[in-house]
Order: structure tokens, then C-alpha cells, then sequence
């Protein structure tokens, strides 16, 4: 039996292969494919209590994120309380643009821009059934 050292050597090395790369696609095809770091928003401050974890079901979306080319996030709270993600982002180093008000609110809306340094997340809240607020993170 000459092939009996190298086998042994050669499948598990392969098994750890596959083992790898099943675990770095199981993100892409889960349904919070979009979080990068879980329990915290947008990597920077811990996720704030009773926000739910979620991302857009459109599978473009879904390209666009596993490419790189765009970063999104987006978490579900109960209540109307469209600026519920600030205070974490804030304490991440980002700083609003547009004042207290944001860039944009109505009733059932709110959107403001943040920054820090070159980087600028675009932030969307919308007042869903319930009343609860989806809080849309998207940048690069």
C-alpha cells in the first residue's frame, strides 16, 4: 500500500479546505449576510437592546456586499424612534451632518448622513407597522 502516508496527509488537509470555505459562504447565502461584526452597529459600538439584526432581501444587494462595492446594515426596533442609532455611531467617531433635524424627516422618515474622516454612511429610518423603526446603515 504506497498510497496510505500520503492519503492520510492529503484528506484531512482537503476536508479543512472545504470545512473553510463552507463557513466563509454560509454568510452569503443566511439571511444577515450583511453584518459584519454581530452584536455591534456597523463595527463600531455595541448593538443597542431589543434592535433586531437584518438586511435586504434583493439578491443585487446581496452582490453588491459580498463584492465590496457596497456596505449596508440594517436593524429593526421597536417604537418610532428614527435617531435610535445615533448615540452608538456617535460613539464610534462619526458625526452627524445636517443638525438635530438630519437631512431629511416627516412623519414616517428620518435620513441623515454621518461622518468620520473620508468615510460618510448614509442613515435611513422608517417608521414601520407596529410601530416599529428599520434603521437602514449603507456606505462603502
Amino acid at each position: 500500500m504506497r498510497w496510505g502516508w500520503p492519503v492520510l496527509l492529503v484528506v484531512p488537509a482537503l476536508l479543512a479546505g472545504v470545512g473553510v470555505w463552507q463557513v466563509s459562504e454560509s454568510r452569503w447565502r443566511g439571511p444577515l449576510y450583511c453584518i459584519e461584526e454581530p452584536g455591534r452597529v456597523w463595527g463600531v459600538s455595541p448593538l443597542p437592546a431589543g434592535a433586531a439584526p437584518a438586511c435586504p432581501e434583493s439578491r443585487s444587494y446581496r452582490e453588491e456586499v459580498r463584492s465590496g462595492y457596497a456596505r449596508v446594515e440594517q436593524y429593526v426596533l421597536p417604537g418610532w424612534r428614527p435617531r435610535v442609532l445615533i448615540p452608538a455611531l456617535e460613539a464610534g467617531g462619526y458625526v452627524p451632518q445636517g443638525g438635530p433635524e438630519g437631512l431629511y424627516r416627516d412623519d414616517d422618515e428620518f435620513a441623515a448622513l454621518l461622518n468620520r474622516g473620508s468615510e460618510q454612511i448614509q442613515y435611513v429610518a422608517e417608521r414601520l407597522p407596529g410601530p416599529q423603526t428599520r434603521v437602514t446603515l449603507s456606505g462603502r
